[in-house]
């Protein structure tokens, strides 16, 4: 009874999640011109959500992560270009793709040190962007998959231009998703993993049966990825290489850090934070905003998360005070 009620708290809904997941949704009228921003925010946050998922909770280190978004991204495009273009069904078969080549690979993955699992994850992305670069009759190789026109959403909302549509589908696709991943961390099974990420032979010793539950939110991660990478295929109407490159996993890796690991808003934040701060850095120095992206990466990792949050709220309210 004590553990069934200690896993209801954890599981309660907070204040500050009920606000946090309004202001995203009221966010839906601001100004035209945002929701392209607002867009990539939920993608990347969906994505670092997956990460999260094997990372924070599992303890499974990936620098290929992208492997799974792009498999997603060109699922989602080759079936709208071939089969038919509504956008439900893609995200469908994108998670459907994500999900089995999470699967496949998890055998591979779960086998060896850190280190091994490093090179693995990102032997897995290498080998399906060559690929995907190989077979440009499907992909379209280094020029791209062109072609795709998205449905209509729901029959009724066309991605237009302003993003608004595309904003509206990434975020409800988020949360949906999201609260599915809330329901499974504060449930016996997300203990059990967070029991192995502690002491993966204890948790044997005990009875948690260790391989199977990493094959299953591993699987489970791949296909959140894999949705992530269809999102951001039918928003956009192109699919690149670029979903595939090393340069993807970095980001939402970088991503998860700045948010932290280890609690399901943490690849949120760290993708608002991570987004605002490109936007503002690529806008104010072109040439530039990767070293200031890099300097305040080296100031997180010296200063630390805490130390740096609370420095930015006395900072807000001395502000406020004036």
């Amino acid at each position: 009874m004590k553990a069934a009620d200690g896993l209801a708290r954890r599981a309660r809904w907070r204040l500050v999640e009920i606000v946090f997941w309004l202001v995203a949704f009221a966010a839906l009228f601001a100004p035209a011109g945002k929701h392209l921003l607002l867009n990539e925010v939920a993608i990347l946050a969906l994505f670092a959500l997956s990460l999260d998922l094997i990372l924070g909770y599992a303890g499974i280190v990936s620098l290929g992560h992208a492997a799974f978004f792009g498999a997603g991204a060109y699922a989602a495009g080759i079936f709208c270009k071939l089969v038919m273009p509504d956008p439900l069904a893609g995200l469908a078969v994108a998670i459907a793709a994500g999900g089995v080549l999470g699967f496949a690979t998890s055998f591979l993955v779960l086998r060896g040190s850190d280190l091994t699992r490093l090179m693995v994850t990102l032997a897995v992305a290498l080998v399906l962007h060559e690929v995907a670069n190989a077979l440009p009759q499907w992909t379209g190789g280094a020029d791209g998959l062109q072609g795709m026109t998205v449905g209509p959403l729901l029959g009724r909302f066309e991605f237009d231009l302003y993003g608004r549509t595309a904003y509206a589908y990434s975020l409800v696709t988020l949360f949906v998703l999201f609260l599915l991943a809330r329901i499974i961390v504060h449930s016996p099974f997300g203990l059990s993993l967070m029991a192995t990420r502690r002491n993966a032979l204890r948790a044997s010793a005990l009875g948690v049966p260790v391989h199977r539950r990493l094959i299953a939110i591993y699987t489970l991660a791949a296909a959140y990825a894999g949705a992530a990478g269809a999102l951001l295929a039918q928003t956009t109407g192109y699919v690149s290489l670029e979903v595939l490159e090393f340069q993807r996993s970095a980001d939402v890796l970088l991503a998860l850090i700045i948010g932290g690991v280890g609690w399901l808003y943490g690849g949120i934040a760290g993708a608002i934070a991570f987004k605002i701060l490109q936007d503002v850095l690529s806008t104010s120095s072109p040439q530039f905003w990767m070293l200031w992206m890099g300097i305040f990466l080296v100031a997180l990792a010296l200063v630390g998360r805490e130390r740096l949050a609370a420095a930015v709220r006395g900072l807000v309210a001395r502000v406020v005070r004036s």
